[in-house]
């Protein structure tokens, strides 16, 4: 069996001890071909996590990068451009990964070339019960197949469903906690994560699966590539409370944005029919206040974040919003060049 290279990219932002948590388990995983890059844009750590990258930098663990921005599609173009792998790997900096994690992604290339990229499952910490039944048969909710409407791109994000589901098949997004792709996505085809999805970036996956599809390329979900994501409440690429103004405000940005690029009109009018129904007036599956009050202001956010993605949309014919992949930081890395010579040379490598 020939392994391929994996490149894992782990973005980081204001984040210590699940940092250090989730490297921890990357590193104890028994794939014999992968590299850690971690695309740090934390301006200062606690003395200890400092004292724990710059070790495993210094003895070549990771590589490990430093940026003066903050940008989760920012941060993920950047581990792509360092990147050495076949396979590129995105996981958040708070998750915990189980035994043979890498080998389940991996062993979704070897099977069929069709496949573009790979949408693992994902346990959220409320989930944590469900976690430990994954391979139990009492689980208490599974899905064999997702409903039709989750090939839908217009209503698809209400019905896909990458907690319950069990059975490996074609999916039209993967979660950004857990998703890999062939390298090629993103050389060949130019496909990369767009650096105007805001904030939480909530959809930037979503944008890029869409367009990878377009490609010709399946994403396939496999459940066994699956991990356990804690959610913390601070931290992370974006770091902003769901309950802030600016949450609300880039949530409904990020949204329009993705169905004006992707959709045609009849599936954008579907998407913002379903958005409206759900997180503005609050009905199922989002099943939230329907006060009067928290309806009207739930509905200028969502008018404003229209407008605001309709002015990036238009912006986007002279300005393709591209800032941090243009500035182009030199890395605070220092990968040793031998190691990397005998990395490309991984095609060898066989159990």
């Amino acid at each position: 069996m020939t392994y391929p290279y994996i490149s894992v990219i782990v973005p980081t932002y204001r984040r210590e001890e699940p940092l250090k948590d989730t490297l921890s388990d990357l590193l104890k995983q028994d794939y014999p071909a992968f590299e850690v890059l971690v695309v740090d844009q934390t301006p200062t750590h606690t003395p200890d996590i400092q004292t724990y990258l710059e070790q495993l930098s210094n003895h070549q663990k990771i590589r490990w990068f430093r940026v003066n921005w903050a940008s989760l599609p920012g941060a993920r173009n950047y581990g792509i451009r360092q990147a050495q792998g076949e396979i590129i790997l995105f996981i958040d900096d708070d998750v915990q990964l189980p035994e043979g994690y890498l080998n389940a992604h991996a062993r979704n290339y070897l099977s069929n070339a069709d496949i573009g990229g790979v949408a693992g499952r994902v346990f959220d910490r409320m989930k944590l019960a469900d976690s430990q039944k994954v391979n139990s048969s009492d689980s208490p909710y599974v899905i064999e197949d997702l409903p039709p409407q989750a090939m839908d791109p217009g209503i698809a994000w209400y019905y896909i469903d990458l907690v319950h589901t069990i059975k490996p098949q074609q999916v039209i997004s993967a979660r950004g906690c857990n998703m890999s792709f062939r390298r090629e996505i993103f050389t060949k085809y130019g496909i990369g994560f767009d650096e105007r999805f805001r904030g939480n970036a909530v959809r930037e996956e979503s944008d890029l699966c869409l367009r990878i599809r377009k490609s010709g390329y399946k994403i396939w979900y496999d459940p066994q590539a699956y991990l356990v994501h804690l959610g913390e409440e601070s931290g992370g690429c974006h770091d902003i409370s769901t309950r802030s103004l600016q949450y609300q405000l880039t949530f409904y940005h990020n949204h329009f944005l993705m169905a004006l690029k992707n959709l045609t009109f009849n599936e954008q009018l579907r998407l913002y029919a379903k958005l409206f129904d759900c997180h503005v007036l609050g009905n199922p599956p989002c099943n939230k206040s329907g006060s009067p009050i928290k309806v009207f202001s739930r509905g200028i956010f969502y008018s404003l974040g229209f407008l605001d993605a309709l002015k990036t949309q238009i912006m986007s014919l002279w300005n393709d919003g591209q800032i941090y992949s243009r500035e182009e930081q030199v890395p605070d890395s220092n990968p040793n060049p031998d190691e990397l010579k005998e990395k490309k040379n991984h095609e060898n490598i066989s159990s």
